[in-house]
């Protein structure tokens, strides 16, 4: 064994070991202490001064408070009813189980007895006969009472324009009676006139009696005396006018003498 001492070198590198152990156990034991004295004290307020321009302020919601919760009532005790006690009645019902009395029975009405239907006749030729001649008769009759309600109904008929055709007749002699005074008042007899011939006129007219035109239909035999006529009656313009408007002709018919009868 060799108990030799160490060299140099190994001593220096045990002495550096050493303390470089020592070092970081103080190192430790002063982290520790300094930790526990950060954490019993405050730290220091640092103030700092920042530039910056203001943020926009947002709005915060309104907090509506909420509604109390309802509280529903409390139900109302119902009264309890009592029963009505039944009273029963005084007076006694009637025992339906006593007999009735019967009532007495409606008589049944009689059956009237069939009527007894004659056997079907057929009627005789004589009776035939009767009743064909009635038939032919009533209907003659019928026949005859037509004819003559007819008859009388033509004669009625004819009676009547008869009578208009007389009532025509009248207005149209006056109507023209009329012209022909008006004539007679307006004429200039030529001289020489033998007799009193006649002679006839158409006159052509307007609803106002204005004459238009003079036409000899039938010549007195005096030309002298047709012109005459003719003349008076363009200078009688406008003739009179009928009573009736019925008889007024747009072509009338004039006769006319120099003297009156």
């Amino acid at each position: 064994m060799n108990l030799a001492a160490p060299p140099p070198e190994t001593e220096q590198s045990d002495t550096a070991a050493l303390a470089l152990s020592a070092l970081v156990h103080l190192l430790l034991l002063s982290a520790l202490f300094f930790g526990v004295q950060w954490k019993s004290q405050a730290p220091s307020a640092v103030e700092v001064e920042v530039w910056r321009s203001a943020p926009a302020v947002v709005a915060q919601p309104e907090l509506v408070p909420e509604p109390p919760p309802e509280i529903a009532p409390e139900p109302k005790p119902v009264p309890k009813v009592e029963p009505v006690p039944t009273i029963k009645p005084d007076i006694a019902i009637k025992d339906d189980k006593k007999p009735k009395k019967e009532e007495p029975k409606k008589p049944e009405p009689k059956k009237e007895a069939p009527k007894k239907t004659e056997p079907d006749r057929r009627p005789s030729f004589d009776e035939e006969l009767k009743h064909e001649q009635k038939q032919i008769q009533q209907q003659k009759t019928v026949q005859e009472q037509r004819a003559h309600a007819e008859a009388e109904a033509k004669q009625i008929a004819q009676l009547k324009s008869e009578q208009a055709a007389a009532a025509r007749s009248r207005g149209l002699a006056d109507y023209v009676s009329k012209v022909r005074g008006k004539i007679r008042g307006n004429i200039v007899l030529p001289p020489g006139i033998q007799g009193n011939p006649e002679g006839i006129f158409e006159v052509t007219q307007l609803p106002s009696g204005e004459v238009l035109s003079v036409r000899v239909r039938q010549s007195s035999g005096n030309s002298t005396l047709d012109a005459a006529i003719e003349r008076a009656i363009l200078k009688s313009s406008p003739l009179p006018k009928p009573e009736d408007s019925g008889l007024f002709d747009r072509e009338l018919r004039i006769p006319y003498q120099p003297f009156d009868k």
